[in-house]
């Protein structure tokens, strides 16, 4: 089992040097353009300049996360779509030949993970995120940027009939990571990767070595799913390369974060499964708590809220006691 964290793209002195002092080794990062300073990495050189900078301080790149670029062509099925999803193959070719082996990606459209709460008190004062639903259900985005959960499969589909191949090729697993919150409509825009039924079908489709799957805890908590059956399933099937680990109380319509210690899941025995099973491949703590001098700022996806260190250095310590006791 690889721990890793979500570093940013560009070097920061002091994520980077407090996640080696802990003994992370392996980094996961998202290097579009705005976080990187570079091109994004359809570009060779750019790929190759954050890979050569992580390597150079000690990690090794395992992967890429997130939309690297505006995947909005692909996932609205807009008439730009085949040219986008060209700049995908690229990045994954580009990735091959850097030998970065995973990209975990979602098909959430125009609205990526959300939360409509960021200062929820935890314990001891730290400040974590959640979900209510009744703070958006009756707002709406505008109409040209909704799509139907029917079209939303079409698009899938479309778009993993044309890259999964070329990710098998460049030797690259495709970890597809399940809509949070996993409700939908949102806002008027459907979601389809809502429960374990929805990756089964996303299989059916495409029983291929590179489709494979993030398995994120907390999310596949929030649809209902029993995650330790869940987990042991997939893993035995192999088509789980990537594990989030983070905790939430409540459920899909109203949830918050917890500490990684403080909420409803066994971690010692999802442990020991991923242990039973096997599981050598990348594991990160998802979003932890704000603690003591940090501040969450205002929800704007991406990494603007969970991402503070301290509470990503607990959870660190916390998972890796729970390893090596199992």
């Amino acid at each position: 089992m690889k721990f890793s964290m979500l570093l940013p793209a560009k070097y920061d002195e002091r994520k980077w040097s407090l996640a080696k002092q802990i003994g992370v080794n392996h980094a996961i990062t998202k290097a579009a353009s705005d976080l990187s300073g570079l091109a994004d990495p359809s570009h060779f050189e750019s790929l190759r300049k954050i890979s050569d900078q992580f390597n150079q301080k000690g990690f090794a790149l395992e992967g890429l996360e997130g939309d690297q670029f505006d995947m909005q062509p692909i996932k609205l099925g807009l008439p730009d779509r085949d040219q986008t999803i060209e700049k995908y193959i690229q990045m994954l070719r580009n990735m091959g030949q850097l030998e970065i082996p995973l990209l975990c990606y979602n098909f959430m459209a125009t609205i990526g993970w959300f939360r409509t709460r960021v200062d929820i008190p935890e314990r001891g004062g730290a400040q974590v995120s959640g979900f209510y639903h009744e703070d958006v259900q009756n707002q709406l985005v505008s109409d040209e940027l909704r799509v139907t959960e029917e079209q939303l499969w079409d698009n899938l589909f479309y778009f993993l009939e044309a890259v999964l191949p070329e990710a098998k090729a460049s030797g690259v697993s495709m970890a597809l990571h399940p809509d949070d919150p996993p409700i939908s409509p949102l806002k008027g825009v459907g979601r389809i990767l809502t429960s374990a039924a929805a990756f089964e079908k996303v299989w059916d489709r495409f029983p291929i070595e590179s489709n494979k799957i993030t398995f994120c805890q907390a999310s596949f908590l929030t649809m209902g799913e029993n995650i330790q059956q869940l987990a042991a399933l997939w893993l035995e099937q192999k088509r789980i390369s990537f594990l989030h680990i983070r905790d939430v109380e409540g459920d899909k319509y109203n949830f918050r974060e917890t500490f990684h210690d403080n909420g409803p899941t066994d971690m010692v025995e999802m442990f020991r499964t991923y242990k039973k099973y096997g599981f050598d491949g990348p594991i990160r703590p998802d979003h932890a708590p704000a603690m003591y001098g940090e501040t969450q700022g205002t929800f704007g996806g991406s990494t603007s809220v969970g991402y503070e260190i301290t509470g990503k250095i607990f959870a660190i310590g916390y998972l890796k006691g729970i390893y090596e006791s199992v």
